[in-house]
Parts: structure tokens; sequence; C-alpha cells
């Protein structure tokens, strides 16, 4: 006890306040499937962890809507969309177009010409085509870039914008 009091002191407040919000912050996300039309707000990450049960709420939410198949979702992406929803200041769900997608659904946009990308980040539950109901389309997109963390898509006619956890590029 006297070591963890005596440790305690030597580490400077600040630090002291960094870790404490480390080990003690919650992080929220909230998400509506404009697909199945389900919605879902959950804490996914608590006292320095990420919460199995949450996470497989998520997986089920943002599942692929054409097969229903269920893929595990990169929690970078989840810790990108916190991030993104704190910097563009709002409370409200995420908008999901797509979140994983399944090899067979993939090849079948990729077929029929729909834009995507072969080798897609959602075919890897790191990826996740959004919108926010309050906010405008291009604040989201300038906003994911400006967190620098992985690749955004700007896709104004068809309402949304795309974001992954791959490495930074912009289109």
């Amino acid at each position: 006890m006297g070591l963890l009091t005596v440790s305690a002191c030597l580490v400077p407040t600040p630090a002291q306040s960094a870790l404490k919000n480390f080990f003690f912050q919650k992080k929220s996300i909230s998400f509506y499937n404009t697909h199945t039309e389900e919605s879902l707000e959950t804490v996914y990450w608590s006292h320095g962890k990420y919460i199995p049960d949450a996470l497989d709420q998520i997986n089920y939410i943002l599942r692929d809507h054409y097969t229903g198949e269920i893929s595990p979702i990169d929690p970078e992406l989840l810790d990108l969309l916190f991030a993104l929803r704190a910097k563009v200041k709002t409370r409200e769900p995420f908008h999901i177009i797509s979140g994983f997608r399944s090899a067979r659904t993939n090849e079948l946009l990729y077929s029929q010409g729909h834009g995507v990308a072969r080798n897609s980040m959602h075919l890897y539950g790191k990826a996740a085509d959004i919108r926010l109901p309050d906010r405008n389309l291009s604040v989201l997109k300038r906003a994911a870039m400006d967190l620098g963390r992985g690749g955004v898509g700007f896709y104004p006619s068809s309402d949304f914008v795309h974001v992954d956890t791959g490495r930074i590029r912009y289109w």
C-alpha cells in the first residue's frame, strides 16, 4: 500500500489526470441502419477495455444487410467514429448505409458497376458508409479528413461519406 502511495506521488498531476481519464472514460456510439431500420445505442468501451457484448451488438447492426452475414467490426473503426462524432459535436446516431459487406455481396455490387472496390475495406469490417442527419455531408467529410485516421470517400450523389481504417487517402 505504501509503495502505491509513493508511486502516485511521483507521477505528475497532469499524467495522473490523463491516466484517470484513460481508464475511466466510457466510449459510446449509436447507429441507425437505413436498410433494416434497426437502431442501437451502446457503450462499447469502458475502464480501458472493449465490451464484448456491445461489440457483438455492433457487429449485428453493421452486418451485411443483403445476406445477413455477421463479421467482427474493427474496434479502430468504432474509435474513429467515436472521434468523428465528437469532432462534429453531435449526439445523433450515425446512419449506416453499409458496414460489413460479405465477399458475395461485394462481388455482386462490383459486377453490377456500383463503384465498390474489388478488395473493399468493408470485407474486413474496417469501413462504414455513413451520414449524420443533423450535419451537412461536406462537414462530415472535412471532419473525417481532419482526423487523418484512414480513408475518406465523398459520395454526395449517394448521400454518404465512406470512412475506413486503412491507409490515409481521399477520393
